[in-house]
């Protein structure tokens, strides 16, 4: 069966002026004679993405979408029309997302996660921002201090909501986040605590001594970039740290400790050194 929305590989059935026709054996589906990669002959097969055009008619693309139906993903919206919002796939014709798929109103220019779906009725690919019906309860599979793909979901009092790895919702406390986020981002997170209740804590950052190990080096580079001198120390408050390193004071604390054990820098209250050689 040729399937809307999804990366398939079908046989080369017949040629014509325009293109190529594909088939699953029982169905075609042409493959426009711009997407013909070099070298295809009848009988052979290829691997395609099958969407409806804007005629609504079913075609073949060698393009690789940015999603496929299934998927959970990151989008930007590229217009918002009177039937709904129309987000970028990476393909000629845009994913709508219906008025009454969308959790808050989408604007133009943002990005949001969306769920692909196949609306049945129309045959035609869709995408909805109202997900949490869509995520798995708990956490299986995960281990704490794992790396994870999540997509910035949803901003509350407490944090982000975000999506990960396209199946479970997580949380990011705001008072660990040190750099700019927005909803609709992909970015690389770790899970910090698995809860009993199926809950999953996510950080930004690796934790414990792993992150305080591979940020050393850039600490000792940011005191040298400053000629030697760096106008934060011991008893700098945590704001300062986080807007001038994009961490917190804690780990800031940990790795100026680590760096003058190992001889490389003076602390003060209020500032740094590279230590003088010799």
């Amino acid at each position: 069966m040729i399937e809307i929305g999804k990366t398939q590989k079908l046989k080369i059935a017949r040629e014509v002026d325009f293109g190529m026709y594909l088939t699953d054996g029982e169905n075609e589906v042409l493959l426009p004679e711009k997407y013909i990669p070099f070298g295809c002959e009848i009988g052979g097969e290829v691997e395609v993405f099958v969407y409806n055009d804007s005629k609504d008619r079913p075609v073949a693309v060698t393009i690789k979408p940015l999603a496929e139906v299934g998927d959970i993903t990151s989008l930007k919206v590229k217009q918002v029309a009177r039937v709904g919002a129309f987000m970028d796939m990476g393909l000629e014709k845009d994913l709508m997302v219906p008025y009454r798929e969308q959790h808050i109103a989408l604007e133009e220019g943002k990005s949001y996660a969306v769920k692909v779906l196949l609306d049945f009725r129309t045959n035609r690919m869709i995408g909805v921002t109202k997900l949490r019906e869509f995520l798995e309860e708990g956490h299986e599979g995960l281990e704490e201090g794992e790396e994870v793909e999540v997509i910035v979901w949803q901003e509350t009092g407490m944090g982000f909501k975000v999506i990960i790895n396209g199946k479970y919702q997580g949380l990011i406390y705001k008072n660990e986040i040190f750099q700019q986020v927005e909803t609709g981002d992909k970015l690389p997170g770790f899970i910090k605590k698995l809860r009993e209740d199926g809950k999953i804590d996510v950080a930004l950052q690796r934790q414990g001594y792993t992150v305080v190990k591979d940020m050393s080096s850039v600490v000792l580079q940011k005191i040298k970039d400053a000629g030697g001198v760096l106008d934060l120390g011991d008893k700098s408050s945590p704001e300062d740290i986080k807007a001038e390193m994009g961490m917190s004071k804690k780990n800031f604390k940990k790795i100026l400790g680590g760096l003058y054990k190992a001889g490389q820098i003076e602390i003060f209250n209020y500032e740094v050194r590279l230590k003088a050689e010799g």
